[in-house]
């Protein structure tokens, strides 16, 4: 069993809930709605990994003492049943372990995960629904919600493309290393000379985007004019420049605001209608760039940039980006795919660290 530490140090995260309930407490944070749904989210974040350590706690306290109850009894069975109930505990606290590497800003989002087939006609096209089937089981497996967002049936068999997604928390944490190009190796049942076979689908995993990004808006950086505000056919409704322009000078984004009757009223509204046009300039901007990541990336299905082989006659999973084999490829294709993802996000991890060293 291995010890606490790092990510989960249950006293210093319990420690850090306390502090921000007692922040909650304060009456002026329910004005700022930005920081106290900054505050929530957090809060959420550390109850849910007090209770995934309070889980593992209860879990190991119950094996330890039906180990004693069978030692005492002699019961051989059950010893070895809590043996096994041990490995899928350890399991579990791997998963956890990997928890500590997620460290990019939408880790904790929700996903969509896509898969297109290549060329190859049914043989692809099964292919691509046997990893549809496999992220299902595994979404499954992890508590995750899923929710069909498209699926294009295949002309005898399997799906021609499938878009699922992924609700729960950090999905997009544990699938962001799917991303690319899978090869299946196998003698395809569609060949009547039941001839080898080269299959390949391409799986592109994007997080949701949180349309709750916040807005730090450099005032130095917004030109203001102001002006007399004007009625209907250009009469002017007052004799003071009580109108108000924006332009934020490095997108070019113009905003007015002239329906206040104070100067003052019409400024903190222009800023207001400012903030969230370029709030909704940067949510469309990473929605096009992994738009366009997923076009280059899925198109086809048969770039050769493969990062994964399925070898049925060797019952092999190989991932060439870390060198990794396993040898179960029937439970991989059941949904058990821990044991590929949690040492991508690993190495992943220590070549980031490694990088930043040597800047």
């Amino acid at each position: 069993m291995k010890s606490w530490g790092g990510f989960f140090d249950p006293e210093k995260l319990k420690n850090q809930l306390e502090e921000l309930e007692k922040n909650l407490q304060d009456p002026d944070l329910w004005k700022d709605h930005k920081k106290l749904n900054s505050i929530n989210k957090d809060k959420i974040s550390l109850e849910t990994k007090i209770q995934e350590f309070d889980v593992i706690e209860t879990k190991l306290t119950d094996i330890k003492d039906l180990i004693n109850i069978s030692i005492e009894f002699g019961e051989i069975d059950e010893l070895g049943n809590q043996n096994s109930a041990l490995v899928e505990l350890n399991a579990e606290i791997d998963s956890l372990e990997t928890k500590k590497y997620f460290s990019r800003e939408t880790d904790p989002n929700n996903a969509f995960l896509d898969i297109q087939s290549g060329s190859g006609g049914t043989e692809a096209q099964d292919w691509a629904e046997m990893l549809y089937r496999m992220y299902m089981r595994w979404s499954e497996d992890m508590g995750f919600k899923v929710k069909i967002e498209e699926y294009s049936v295949g002309d005898v068999a399997g799906i021609k493309s499938a878009s699922i997604h992924i609700s729960g928390q950090y999905a997009y944490g544990w699938l962001r290393t799917e991303t690319g190009i899978h090869r299946l190796v196998r003698k395809s049942p569609f060949d009547s000379g039941n001839r080898r076979h080269t299959s390949f689908a391409a799986v592109f995993v994007s997080p949701e985007i949180d349309d709750d990004i916040e807005i730090d808006l450099d005032m130095s950086q917004v030109r203001i004019d102001t002006y007399r505000a004007s009625g209907a056919g250009g009469q002017h409704v007052n004799k003071t420049d009580s109108a108000v322009r924006l332009t934020h000078m490095p997108s070019g984004i113009v905003v007015e605001c002239q329906d206040g009757r104070s100067q003052h009223k019409n400024k903190e509204k222009a800023l207001s209608l400012l903030a969230a046009k370029l709030k909704q300039q940067e949510i469309d901007s990473q929605q096009e760039s992994i738009a366009s990541e997923r076009k280059i990336l899925v198109g086809t299905g048969d770039r050769s940039e493969k990062i994964r082989t399925y070898n049925f006659p060797q019952g092999r999973v190989s991932d060439h980006r870390i060198n990794l084999t396993l040898y179960n490829l029937s439970e991989i294709l059941e949904g058990k795919i821990d044991e590929l993802i949690n040492p991508l996000i690993a190495e992943e991890e220590s070549t980031k660290l490694a990088n930043m060293k040597n800047e």
